[in-house]
């Protein structure tokens, strides 16, 4: 009681009690399949990111890419998106040409930071005669669900090859699960483009049996319509190891890079709420890459140049531009230590 007592009249009794928890914000990440890399990515956010930042955070599946940017810019709850390059590219160079619905999406929209770069994979029946993505000129291609990322990659890639439009009537969009059983079945689909990061889940989970079905396209960088695809895409490789049970050597493919994306946020709470998460990105990044997906070794939390038209959120630009920045290096004979307490008391020493 004498303490208490003590303590209410220094006014000090508050600052020692414990304060209680901080309601979790809730927010959402939309992302991909339920099998892609996206949704992994945004869970792995969820579990060693978004807690220290009181954030309690959704990963959410999506058609992909292009319907994340809609969600983004229009759901209420949903503060992060994962967006590939090419996709926040297409919409900005249509805002660009006067398409004000383009413009209306994209331009609040900003970078957080670049992420890892996503393969993209062509599947044919094994017994198919075509062996490189080159080949697929007028092949039935399932080019990935409406309003998703791989839709819009695929179509462009097809373009940017073979400078015109897929036909129509080689076009179809099924899920990656439908098409592939298409595929095989009643080959009413000669090509199935899939775009994830490796190892992605819906191949790495394919069964030995499946070398005898399927098989992938390689990529030959010398041809012409490949270095038409160069202009906006990489060259990758599709390591073997990623998926032992399908190939049995790496073989060469296309990579398109992945951005974790937000809105141009100016109220208070949310910019608030951001730099806690980058933040926390910054002290918990060694955590993704030992713990989350194989694609975390792959990024660096350095701040590079955007492209044309691309722009940072500036209040997570400045905390994940200062967690990267070189470290100042240890003043030595602060290392050593004190022999007297007035070297203590200014800081000379340990």
């Amino acid at each position: 009681m004498k303490w208490n007592f003590l303590l209410a009249v220094l006014g000090i009794g508050s600052l020692l009690q414990s304060a209680p928890a901080a309601a979790e914000q809730e927010y959402k990440i939309v992302t991909a399949s339920p099998r892609g890399t996206y949704i992994q990515i945004g869970r792995d956010l969820a579990t060693f990111v978004a807690p220290a930042a009181d954030i309690s955070l959704e990963s959410v599946a999506s058609a992909g890419s292009g319907e994340n940017v809609r969600r983004l810019r229009y759901e209420p709850g949903v503060k992060f998106a994962l967006v590939q390059s090419d996709v926040f590219q297409a919409f900005l160079d249509m805002a660009a040409t006067g398409n004000s619905e383009a413009g209306r999406l994209i331009r609040p929209l900003r970078v957080i930071m670049p992420l890892y770069n996503e393969e993209i994979y062509f599947i044919v029946r094994k017994d198919s005669p075509m062996n490189y993505i080159h080949e697929i000129r007028d092949a039935k291609i399932n080019v990935g669900e409406l309003g998703s990322g791989t839709a819009l990659s695929t179509t462009t890639l097809y373009r940017l090859m073979f400078s015109r439009p897929i036909p129509d009537t080689n076009a179809s969009f099924e899920t990656n699960e439908n098409a592939l059983l298409k595929l095989i079945t009643d080959k009413s689909v000669d090509v199935v483009a899939i775009i994830a990061g490796q190892p992605a889940k819906i191949l790495a989970d394919i069964k030995p049996e499946a070398r005898e079905l399927i098989k992938l396209l390689k990529f030959d960088p010398n041809r012409p319509e490949s270095k038409a695809a160069l202009k906006t895409y990489y060259p990758a490789t599709i390591r073997q190891s990623s998926y032992p049970n399908l190939l049995s050597e790496d073989i060469p493919g296309l990579t398109i890079k992945a951005f974790l994306v937000t809105y141009d946020y100016n109220v208070k709470n949310t910019r608030d709420y951001l730099v806690k998460f980058a933040r926390s990105l910054c002290d918990n990044f060694a955590t993704l890459q030992s713990k989350g997906h194989p694609k975390w070794k792959e990024v660096e939390l350095a701040q590079p140049e955007l492209g044309r038209g691309w722009l940072y959120y500036p209040a997570t630009y400045n905390e994940l531009r200062a967690c990267s920045a070189p470290k100042p290096k240890v003043n030595q004979a602060l290392l050593r230590s004190c022999a007297t307490m007035e070297e203590k008391v200014l800081g000379l020493c340990q």
